[in-house]
């Protein structure tokens, strides 16, 4: 036992399978997952029989709407598949043809890279969607202004962010070549 104390050993050995704990909540996002394919299924269903009534724009928005979830779904599978292996346990699962590449391969560095990257994205997505709206009348125009000044905001505090944060991992990395 390496001379420690027995209860030490039991408390470490108790907060190493605290880790579990965490399992539920990655099966809750497979759950969201699903919740994600069901409501793409739906907005894909609404689309098809106006498809070919849209005009461009409509067509745009409609494809940018899709794309969004599907950016969305991509995001949730990244956050699924690495946090469990690097917070929980690594998949046993066989290294073939099927498994992606990258699992396995991101750290929590990568994994909160790829999250901000793909934050970007879908606020990207919905303030084109947003921006495509302008002039429709659909909306009064003063709001519409107001509403894509905070969008922009936003959009551009991810981004900074996303830059931020690629910055610390650039820092972190280049402190410890230099030791």
């Amino acid at each position: 036992m390496n001379g420690k104390n027995p209860l030490e050993v039991k408390f470490e050995q108790l907060l190493f399978a605290s880790r579990w704990l965490l399992a539920p909540i990655y099966l809750g996002l497979v759950v969201a997952l699903m919740v994600l394919l069901g409501v793409f299924l739906h907005e894909l269903w609404l689309y098809i029989p106006k498809a070919f009534s849209m005009d461009a724009d409509k067509v745009v928005v409609m494809l940018l709407t899709l794309i969004d979830m599907a950016l969305a779904g991509n995001l949730l599978l990244i956050v699924i598949f690495s946090g469990y292996e690097n917070f929980v346990s690594k998949f046993d699962v066989e290294k073939g043809d099927d498994r992606p590449d990258w699992m396995g391969k991101i750290d929590f560095s990568g994994l909160k890279i790829k999250l901000i990257a793909s934050i970007v994205a879908i606020s990207a997505i919905q303030l084109l969607k947003q921006f495509m709206e302008i002039g429709k009348g659909e909306v009064d125009a003063a709001q519409a202004a107001h509403d894509m000044r905070w969008m922009v905001i936003l959009h551009l505090t991810f981004v900074i962010s996303g830059v931020l944060m690629a910055l610390m991992d650039w820092l972190k990395a280049r402190s410890r070549n230099c030791e």
